[in-house]
């Protein structure tokens, strides 16, 4: 028997929270038909069961102590969620970037570089993990900004 297109939506959110598009894209391959799915997100919206600042929330939480705010902002855009929902989801997140910096640096490396490659390879860690350039530099005890 096969589930309906609420079921699988429910099923869905009750596993984590989606963004709006990430559920539509999950349930279109289950649906023929665009209004219904429309409809459906819609009626979720309306219950309070599908968010997306709740959605953007939680992913800044999860991601906050191995991310920087750069690579966070990243992945909610990907998953469609509106720029003002992005933001706000990131403006605390931005008072503490250097010390979640410094939280990551420290498990991975534990000391200053002791040579110019090894600054380097910090530098390209903190810059994937989605850090701030200004504050990798600050972190580091290097300049300020590069030239």
């Amino acid at each position: 028997m096969e589930k309906s297109l609420r079921a699988r939506a429910l099923d869905a959110l009750a596993r984590r929270e989606h963004s709006r598009a990430e559920l539509e894209r999950k349930l279109s391959v289950h649906s023929g038909d665009q209004a219904e799915l429309t409809q459906l997100l819609d009626y979720l919206e309306a219950r309070g069961w599908l968010s997306d600042a709740r959605y953007a929330e939680q992913v800044a939480h999860a991601r906050q102590s191995r991310y920087g705010s750069r690579k966070i902002a990243s992945e909610l855009r990907e998953q469609g969620v509106d720029e003002a929902l992005v933001e706000a989801a990131l403006e605390t997140l931005k008072a503490t970037e250097l010390e979640r910096a410094r939280i990551v640096w420290e498990k991975k490396f534990g000391a200053a570089a002791g040579t110019a490659k090894e600054r380097a390879q910090q530098i390209r860690f903190l810059q994937m993990r989605g850090f701030d350039l200004g504050v990798t530099y600050r972190l580091l005890g290097g300049r300020e900004e590069p030239d």
